[in-house]
């Protein structure tokens, strides 16, 4: 193992980098912690490691200086958390003259694949002269979980699949405040192929039954490799049904009482606290995400149904079986994964009367904001319902604007709640702050 570890160590520092595009995260050191770096497989977080080693390597940091390995890599089947001392005792064999002397470089990636890695990366940052860059694929890996064990030694940040902002960084399109006609119109354009292809990195630019192929891809790797193996789930037929299901029903409700009675269904004898897991497990791979009921009560937002939403819209289509699915719910997704990326606490509101708005999003001392998708408003018994139910939610929650997103129209509404700012999808995307507010 010590002689594998030393050649994938050269190997790496010998290598041509494909950094891709820049992304637009900004992961920040601490100096003592690991900065990790979370999200769901394939988007990107090797190649964003990729480009952190190219910002060090052109600041005139050696290649020696950099120790990178890919825990996802066959080779290294045989290191877990009891031996994970042979990797620095490699590095340092090739460059004993760096120990506590020079600052080392070290990139992990995928390492939630080595069990009780937490103790090594700890160890690491209290005995050597080193900065220390993780990914993984598992919520679990947000400070909140390794705390305990790493003492506090990681700051974790959020990776998607590519933003609209990045689709057009990717397309080299760039775009300014003020947009000239021209540029409104490349824009727009560009946001038809977003909305067609997702924001995952690989299948941007494929065809579309490459797309598909791909997506489908993604979506076994996530749940066999994310939940089933990692997990060990005694029913894997029930987590595949369940997920169809979910992704089916993108930007509905449910519940885990549902759930379970339609898993029963279908022949599964799975207990709804298994089913609980599940979801949680879905969420915890970044694949698909929960949105409560904005509620004062902690216990009336549990116990409400919830909605589920994809990481990426793409996907949905991809996989989904197309009878539920329809372009109203993939672009109520689609505005959900463009707020999860700023704001990590999201939730539904649902009025005195019943109407439902679609987020709402807590700001920290300032108004909540309050989002309603609506597809076209062209019908006006469709105009009048939503307009309706964002009115009376801004009247309840006491906020002067709200927002409605739909696919092309753009208005300002006046009523009795305040001003409704009725925006397209493609120029809601590029308003959106890129960090939290």
């Amino acid at each position: 193992m010590l002689e594998t570890l030393k050649t994938l160590i050269l190997d790496f520092q010998e290598s041509q980098l494909d950094v891709g595009v820049p992304r637009r995260t900004r992961l920040e050191t601490v100096r003592g912690k690991a900065a990790v770096c979370i999200g769901v497989r394939r988007s990107g977080k090797s190649t964003y490691l990729f480009q952190q080693v190219r910002r060090l390597r052109d600041a005139g940091v050696a290649a020696a200086n950099i120790l990178y390995l890919n825990f996802f890599d066959d080779r290294l089947h045989g290191l877990h958390g009891d031996n994970l001392g042979l990797v620095t005792e490699a590095f340092f064999a090739l460059f004993p003259e760096k120990k506590n002397a020079e600052t080392v470089y070290c990139f992990f990636d995928e390492i939630q694949n080595i069990l009780g890695w937490e103790p090594f990366i700890d160890r690491l940052l209290r005995t050597e002269r080193c900065e220390v860059y993780l990914t993984g694929s598992s919520a679990r890996m947000l400070s909140k979980e390794i705390a305990t064990q790493m003492r506090g030694r990681a700051l974790s940040w959020e990776l998607f699949p590519f933003g609209f902002r990045e689709f057009l960084d990717y397309k080299q399109l760039t775009v300014t405040d003020a947009l000239s006609t021209k540029q409104r119109l490349l824009v727009q354009k560009a946001f038809e192929q977003y909305w067609k292809t997702g924001g995952f990195p690989e299948v941007v630019g494929l065809s579309a039954a490459l797309r598909v192929k791909t997506h489908q891809e993604y979506f076994h790797a996530i749940l066999f490799r994310d939940l089933v193996e990692r997990h060990d789930v005694p029913h894997p037929k029930a987590v595949v049904d369940l997920a169809h299901y979910l992704i089916d029903n993108a930007a509905s409700l449910y519940s885990i009482n549902a759930l379970t009675g339609y898993l029963k269904a279908l022949g599964h004898k799975v207990p709804k606290a298994a089913v609980a897991d599940y979801v949680a497990w879905f969420e915890d791979a970044y694949f698909l995400f929960t949105v409560r009921i904005f509620d004062a009560s902690l216990a009336r937002s549990n116990t409400n149904p919830k909605k589920v939403y994809c990481v990426d819209h793409a996907l949905v289509t991809s996989v989904a079986a197309g009878v539920l699915v329809n372009d109203g719910h993939l672009l109520e997704n689609l505005v959900f994964t463009a707020l999860r990326r700023v704001w990590s606490s999201i939730y539904y509101y649902k009025t005195k009367t019943g109407r439902e708005v679609d987020f709402v999003v807590p700001l920290r001392g300032r108004e909540k904001r309050l989002v309603q998708v609506c597809e076209s408003l062209a019908d006006q018994k469709t105009r009048a319902r939503e307009v309706e139910a964002l009115a009376q939610a801004m009247r309840e929650v006491k906020v002067k604007t709200g927002t409605l997103v739909t696919r092309s129209e753009a208005e300002q509404i006046q009523t009795d709640g305040g001003v409704i700012e009725v925006v397209p999808i493609w120029r809601f995307l590029l308003e959106l702050p890129e960090v939290s507010e």
